[in-house]
């Protein structure tokens, strides 16, 4: 394999990840030399990276494609005006995008009375939504499916804090819901922060879809949705929303909707 030319290589190793990359470039100089290459650390870019690079809200180092790379799958890299960000799953080598609250939809955010936008210490965004009180819970984000990596399974997390003065979230179970094409895809979710209830899968058993993600941050699974066979234009639509009671309720701390690869 080593009398192979270094472009040879290269490719060989552009067909595996960027886990074996790095485990040849300890193979011996050759490897060493090819696994360093633009071509195959571009290959595990994803096609649209330039664009992507190109809405940062800093600027990112484009000299090496290895370290575009490693900056994107070490950290995630602020978009769009600083109201997404976005990574790369490098156990997977997929994309991942989360979008901050003021990219969703909530329903009375302009209202003070109801939310109140602010600096959270820990936040990937310079500004959360905490919920001051409402009758009407909702929110609802949205991205096309170009934007996600093709033939993958993806799984919705709603990221958010429940503060010491919470109320009024455990008396009627809140409901999430994806929806893309004729897919749509219910569950119920108890938002209680004395645990005192297990959130429920409507398609049939309990399971626990709210766990911690360090710095008081929760993350609560709002459900999954495949990429596979879908049409770039088509919408992925997720929502969350607690609209059946009449009482009111507040002291949720909502950063945003995150939209991780599972396969």
């Amino acid at each position: 394999m080593e009398a192979l030319p270094e472009d040879c290589l290269s490719l060989v190793i552009a067909l595996t990840s960027p886990c074996d990359a790095c485990s040849a470039a300890a193979v011996s100089t050759a490897f060493r030399t090819a696994a360093a290459s633009d071509a195959v650390w571009e290959s595990f870019l994803p096609p649209d990276y330039r664009d992507i690079i190109s809405r940062s809200v800093s600027p990112v180092d484009l000299s090496s494609k290895k370290d575009a790379f490693r900056r994107l799958s070490s950290a995630p890299l602020l978009i769009d005006g600083g109201k997404k960000t976005f990574s790369i799953d490098k156990s997977r080598n997929k994309k991942i995008y989360m979008l901050s609250a003021r990219e969703l939809s909530i329903a009375w955010s302009k209202n003070s009375l109801c939310w109140s936008w602010k600096p959270v210490d820990h936040s990937r965004f310079l500004e959360a939504a905490e919920l001051v009180m409402v009758s009407w819970l909702e929110l609802h984000g949205k991205v096309n499916v170009g934007m996600l990596s093709p033939n993958t399974t993806y799984r919705a997390y709603l990221i958010l804090q429940l503060v010491n003065r919470a109320f009024g979230l455990d008396v009627v179970p809140s409901e999430a819901s994806i929806e893309i094409g004729n897919y749509k895809k219910i569950r119920t979710i108890h938002l209680d922060k004395y645990n005192r209830h297990g959130p429920m899968d409507l398609n049939g058993g309990e399971d626990n879809m709210i766990h911690p993600c360090g710095d008081k941050w929760l993350e609560v699974e709002l459900g999954e949705f495949h990429s596979h066979g879908r049409k770039e234009e088509e919408v992925v639509s997720i929502w969350f929303r607690e609209t059946n009671g009449v009482h009111l309720k507040g002291g949720i701390v909502v950063e945003g909707i995150e939209l991780r690869p599972q396969t």
